[in-house]
């Protein structure tokens, strides 16, 4: 993990699914983030779900388990803002996200833990049209990665 070296970086609080975890790994390689960092509580990197779904990026992009606490601050100490997923908050598809950027994920049932939530910069959310209640955690992952590509 080298924060000083990256430019964009994903964090997953708390994401049990392993068809989802894999599919969030293989759309960070799309988009050239080579550093996944994920909470403890993180479905296991190499459950055979994971690795299929990865299609390979498990071996490209760095995913590392720890204390998010400490993931967030190591990387507030090399300029980066940290940004969350949330069901309220600034609009993503206005949002200019600045040159070093996080998004932290969290689980579709609970969210981004309140301990991880009071050390973000903005919380953002993906403006919603329909009748959906929310979307899976893989393809928010997609919307956010792809508007930290483009800003």
């Amino acid at each position: 993990f080298t924060p000083e070296s990256e430019n964009n970086f994903l964090l997953l609080d708390n994401i049990s699914d392993p068809g989802y975890l894999g599919t969030i790994i293989r759309t960070a390689d799309w988009f050239g983030i080579k550093s996944i960092l994920c909470s403890e509580e993180t479905v296991e990197l190499f459950n055979p779900k994971v690795v299929q779904s990865t299609m390979g990026s498990v071996f490209r992009v760095k995913t590392i388990y720890g204390d998010l606490k400490n993931f967030i601050s190591e990387l507030k100490n090399n300029n980066v803002t940290v940004c969350g997923a949330c069901m309220e908050g600034k609009n993503v598809l206005e949002y200019k996200f600045p040159e070093k950027s996080a998004i932290v994920l969290g689980s579709e049932s609970h969210g981004i833990s309140n301990k991880v939530i009071r050390l973000l910069d903005d919380q953002l959310t993906i403006p919603k049209k329909g009748e959906a209640e929310s979307l899976n955690v893989s393809v928010a992952a997609g919307i956010f990665c792809s508007r930290m590509q483009i800003s």
